[in-house]
């Protein structure tokens, strides 16, 4: 991409600018001074160059390679003084815009005149310029030097400080062949086009040229300072850089109904502030604030140099170790898709909540929560294509990942889901399902969460649980058990919970009653017409080794009954005892593959072993036979 130096920074420097924070390039760099600790500047504006000075505390600058020759630099703080009747460019404040690119435009020293203009010398330097062959071809041939340092150093050196000028700045009075300009002097010219991974707080005037990936919704909040209103969108731009932008309250009034997701944009005149990773998850330090001035324009012409979405897919496999919190992009087979629930949210306001399932090629498949619209809107459509038989490719960008119960996936207000998308690994995916990865039993990492090369690798006995001390050791132990239940206890069952929402997640408190009738929740401080319930199942399990109790908690007792906990709750509460009992009856003496959590715990002052089952399928006896098949062949090889 070309960068743009700022037209007739030069003059403009020389005649009295302190202000417009010009963007100028290095051509030459030279210690001066007579202890040879200054560094001496050719600088250019790609039409005309000037010498230069920088400032004792920017010399790092310099020795640490931050700006050498070629560099493009911003003048953030700068004055130009008189030494020995030539003019000088003393830098006090400056940053790196590029480090090293070609030579800008064919730059050519100026000869100032008694009135301060100047006029261009069009065949290279004369003997009295700062630098010799300070012309383009001279700089491009690596010839260009200091010829007169020793104005630099005279700047520099204590004996000549009598012929300094004053030092209070002088009015700025533009020279009349510049008067036609006054915009540029004003700061007004068109701003450069740079890349999104260029900008930084310190420059003064940029524009960038982006696409929007994704637009957030429109938030409402109340605040010490009063009501507000605030939405963000993020930008791509061709050289693959993410930024997000924000607008707040008059600022969104102006340009919310403006940006569209997918479309290019034209953006310049907002202020740059660190990203607060707490809400952003780009890869960008910064975060764009639009203010009341700022432009944006829609391009009106595609621009097939700008992706359309930028990906970092990771395997299901990572999700394991991946923070909980952090944001990830995803791609997976949708094997599963659960109906939309209404969920009560810690404000009072209902949303919607649907769990899908996702596999990929690391033989590790995933729970996805969708939230609010992504129910309804991408919800509904894969679920109709599950209903038809169809397995989608779901890729989900900047999906938020949970460690509650094991690791899964959920949206957030920037998430976007894309079904059966048309690129590469899209493509790679269905070819490895449809040929073969349909019939390849992937492990969930949601809820049971067993670590790889653990003991849940290995098929316990009941009896094993206690001869080998599991659960006794700092971490939990994770097994596999095959077994019958033999007992429920039916008097409690399940619990009254909490039923709004704390950020993504269900409170699941418990619950109690209120002098009013209605249920109250000490962790919300909130009240509420109707309580859920959730399952709080203790049972016995057994095998040919020998019998235990086990805990059963929400997910694993459904798996366990095959109802949810509030339903049969109904059933007991409405007398319906009938019904009650042959669904508890069908459970017993029913052989399951239980997956289980084993710790010690603190009850009071004693120590017990706790067992939690994390997941319970019944077992199918075709993989069963496929299971003891393969462990005879194990261990009695023909």
């Amino acid at each position: 991409m070309p960068v743009n130096l700022t037209a007739n920074a030069i003059p403009a420097i020389i005649a009295g600018d302190v202000n417009s924070k010009p963007v100028v390039q290095v051509l030459d760099i030279k210690l001066i001074g007579a202890a040879a600790d200054r560094y001496g500047l050719l600088i250019s504006d790609s039409e005309s160059s000037q010498q230069a000075m920088l400032a004792a505390q920017l010399n790092d600058r310099v020795k640490t390679g931050r700006v050498r020759k070629t560099s493009v630099i911003q003048l953030i703080e700068y004055i130009c003084t008189t030494v020995k009747n030539r003019k000088i460019i003393v830098v006090i404040n400056m940053e790196t815009i590029i480090p090293e690119c070609e030579i800008i435009g064919n730059p050519k020293a100026l000869v100032e005149s008694n009135f301060g203009a100047q006029k261009a010398i069009s065949n290279g330097v004369s003997g009295s310029a700062i630098f010799n062959n300070g012309n383009l071809s001279a700089q491009r041939s690596g010839q260009t030097s200091f010829a007169n340092s020793n104005n630099l150093s005279s700047l520099h050196s204590g004996n000549s400080m009598q012929n300094y000028p004053p030092a209070i700045q002088p009015a700025y009075q533009p020279p009349p062949n510049y008067k036609s300009h006054g915009t540029i002097m004003k700061n007004e010219a068109p701003a450069r086009i740079i890349p999104i991974a260029a900008l930084n707080p310190y420059q003064g005037r940029w524009a960038i040229k982006a696409r929007v990936t994704a637009k957030g919704d429109l938030r409402r909040y109340n605040n010490s300072r009063g009501d507000g209103k605030v939405f963000s969108f993020d930008l791509l731009d061709s050289d693959g850089g993410e930024i997000r932008v924000t607008c707040f309250n008059a600022v969104v009034d102006r340009f919310y109904d403006k940006i569209e997701a997918g479309k290019v944009y034209m953006i310049s005149k907002g202020s740059l502030k660190p990203a607060q990773k707490n809400f952003n998850h780009l890869k960008n330090e910064w975060e764009i604030f639009l203010e009341i001035t700022s432009t944006v324009d829609v391009c009106p012409d595609e621009d097939a140099t700008i992706p359309r979405q930028q990906f970092s897919f990771r395997p299901i496999s990572d999700i394991e170790s991946a923070e909980s919190n952090s944001i990830i992009d995803v791609i997976g087979i949708v094997i599963a898709v659960n109906p939309s629930v209404p969920i009560l949210r810690k404000n009072g306001m209902e949303t919607q909540r649907r769990i899908l399932n996702l596999k990929d090629q690391s033989r590790r498949s995933v729970e996805l929560t969708l939230w609010g619209d992504f129910c309804n809107r991408e919800g509904q459509k894969l679920q109709e294509m599950a209903e038809a038989g169809f397995s989608p490719v779901l890729a989900v960008k900047a999906a938020k990942v949970s460690d509650f119960t094991g690791k899964s996936i959920g949206t957030i207000s920037s998430t976007q889901l894309f079904i059966d998308p048309d690129f590469a690994e899209a493509q790679t995916l269905r070819e490895w399902f449809d040929q073969g990865g349909k019939d390849v039993a992937s492990q969930s990492i949601s809820r049971e969460n067993m670590p790889v090369g653990s003991k849940s690798e290995i098929r316990k006995t009941v009896s094993q649980i206690k001869d080998e001390g599991l659960g006794r050791s700092d971490k939990p132990d994770w097994i596999t058990v095959k077994a019958t239940i033999t007992f429920i206890k039916t008097e409690s069952f399940c619990y009254t919970a909490c039923p709004l929402m704390i950020g993504d997640r269900q409170c699941n408190k418990k619950v109690t009653r209120s002098g009013n009738s209605r249920w109250q929740c000490d962790r919300c401080n909130q009240e509420f017409e109707e309580c859920d319930y959730r399952y709080l199942l203790q049972a016995q399990i057994q095998d040919h080794t020998g019998l235990t109790w086990v805990t059963a908690f929400q997910e694993s007792g459904e798996e366990i009954l095959g109802c949810p906990a509030k339903e049969l709750h109904m059933m007991n509460e409405e007398a319906d005892g009938n019904r009650f009992s042959e669904i508890i009856r069908k459970c017993l003496f029913t052989q399951f593959l239980f997956r289980l959590k084993i710790k010690e715990e603190l009850y009071g002052d004693e120590q017990k072993v706790k067992i939690t089952v994390i997941k319970a399928e019944k077992v199918k006896h075709s993989a069963e036979s496929r299971y003891l098949l393969d462990l005879i062949s194990k261990f009695c090889p023909s």
